[in-house]
């Protein structure tokens, strides 16, 4: 469906890895060995969090239907900026039109989301899962994907204040409503949450069986593992990246994340928990 990646640590120009590295995901939205589809050019988006945390932590979005590879503005702006955790992500559109309020990241207030995958039967279930979200919420949702509304029915359902049960909780009525309408699947993906701080990184469908996803390992190990690796040196020993594909061919480098798992990563690390275990809707 799409590719994305996710970084935390210290403050990196995107351009780093969303364009100079070995497949980055510029290079991945025209030819993706680990994707569903091998061309994402159906639009792109990134959000970053401000490098000096005096300005606030409400991040800034770029969106845009060009293809990433054809879209000059992104190589000024990912070179120019320098942030501490940012979301990239280009797009394969599945069904909902190429239009800007269609592209990821989605933001609200100090959270941003995004997703590569699709609630399987979308149009039988959207009515149901739009009508679940808080009306303070509701007038927010300005696109037509599922993904807009997978996220404002997580945070009706409780993102804020735990993102992993929130999510759970929205994921368990996607598929209670999909399962009622005879929707073998409803739920598919790769999920990218962060409150600016932490990142959340899930992987999980109904059928379990999901898109490909991974994250680096300590940058201090990687160091002793490759002491000649030039590229390493960018990296402060926070950084973490989470990717739909790994954008290194060096041995080591990414772990994949296991099936009903979420990644959480911040300043102290990264560790796996089990996802979807019994949360009450």
């Amino acid at each position: 469906m799409c590719r994305w990646l996710a970084y935390t640590g210290e403050p990196l120009k995107p351009s780093e890895i969303i364009l100079n590295s070995q497949h980055s995901l510029v290079a991945q939205s025209l030819n993706s060995e680990l994707g569903v589809e091998t061309v994402n050019g159906d639009g792109f988006g990134i959000g970053w969090y401000p490098e000096d945390p005096s300005h606030g932590n409400i991040p800034a979005l770029y969106h845009s239907i060009e293809p990433a590879w054809n879209d000059e503005n992104l190589r000024e702006l990912t070179g120019a900026i320098a942030s501490p955790l940012f979301f990239a992500h280009v797009r394969a559109a599945a069904g909902p039109p190429i239009q800007q309020t269609n592209c990821h990241p989605f933001r609200y207030e100090n959270w941003l989301f995004m997703h590569n995958g699709f609630l399987d039967g979308f149009s039988e279930m959207k009515r149901d899962l739009a009508f679940a979200v808080d009306p303070s919420l509701y007038p927010l949702i300005h696109g037509t994907t599922d993904t807009e509304v997978l996220f404002y029915l997580a945070l009706t359902l409780g993102l804020r204040d735990d993102p992993v049960a929130g999510l759970s909780r929205a994921v368990q009525m996607v598929e209670k409503v999909g399962h009622e309408k005879g929707i073998s699947f409803p739920m598919q993906g790769t999920v990218a949450v962060s409150d600016g701080h932490t990142l959340w990184a899930f992987r999980y469908s109904t059928s379990h069986n999901t898109r490909s996803l991974f994250h680096s390992v300590a940058v201090p190990e990687l160091r002793e593992l490759y002491p000649d690796a030039e590229r390493l040196q960018i990296f402060g020993d926070k950084a973490k990246v989470v990717v739909s594909e790994p954008f290194s061919d060096l041995p080591g480098t990414f772990v994949e994340v296991p099936e009903s798992t979420v990644a959480i990563l911040d300043d102290s690390g990264y560790h796996h928990e089990p996802f979807m275990e019994a949360v009450a809707v």
